[in-house]
């Protein structure tokens, strides 16, 4: 379907948030509470502007015979403009670079997770174990005095 075409079915709406384009526009120089008209006008902006990325990016796709995007066609969508491109591709990387550390502190979590078990069930065992050998030897050592004391009674 054209973009344009397209675009016309969100006309009045608002796409995001209030308050993330009030952050955004903050971030880059706005007052804290923006106008109305200002965000509403950033929203239909912004709207435009990604509708016509994710089209250019499907276009790339359907030339290529697939139906489903890469991230491959967001880089031709970008191709003409240098900046958008770099700053895409900074983003994907920060994200792979975010996944990768998520993965190593799942596994490094989940590696001292197992290891505190172990460790605590080694010292249950040996908790159990102390206690038995201390009952056993505490009993043995009750009767040991006692034939000691019968043994001394004796003499």
């Amino acid at each position: 379907m054209e973009p344009r075409a397209r675009a016309a079915k969100n006309v009045g709406k608002m796409n995001f948030s209030v308050n993330d384009l009030s952050m955004i526009l903050f971030a880059h120089g706005d007052v804290r509470e923006p106008l109305p008209e200002t965000v509403r006008v950033f929203d239909e902006i912004l709207t435009d502007f990604m509708q016509s990325i994710a089209f250019e990016a499907a276009r790339a796709a359907q030339y290529s015979g697939r139906q489903k995007i890469k991230y491959e066609d967001f880089e031709f969508a970008f191709r003409k403009n240098p900046i958008f491109l770099g700053k895409v591709q900074e983003t994907f990387e920060k994200s792979k670079e975010i996944k990768r550390v998520r993965d190593i502190m799942q596994t490094d979590e989940s590696a001292l997770a197992k290891e505190v078990a172990e460790e605590e069930k080694a010292q249950a065992r040996n908790a159990g174990k102390s206690k038995a050998v201390d009952e056993e030897l505490g009993e043995a050592d009750d009767d040991a005095d006692a034939q000691m004391d019968a043994v001394g009674k004796k003499r």
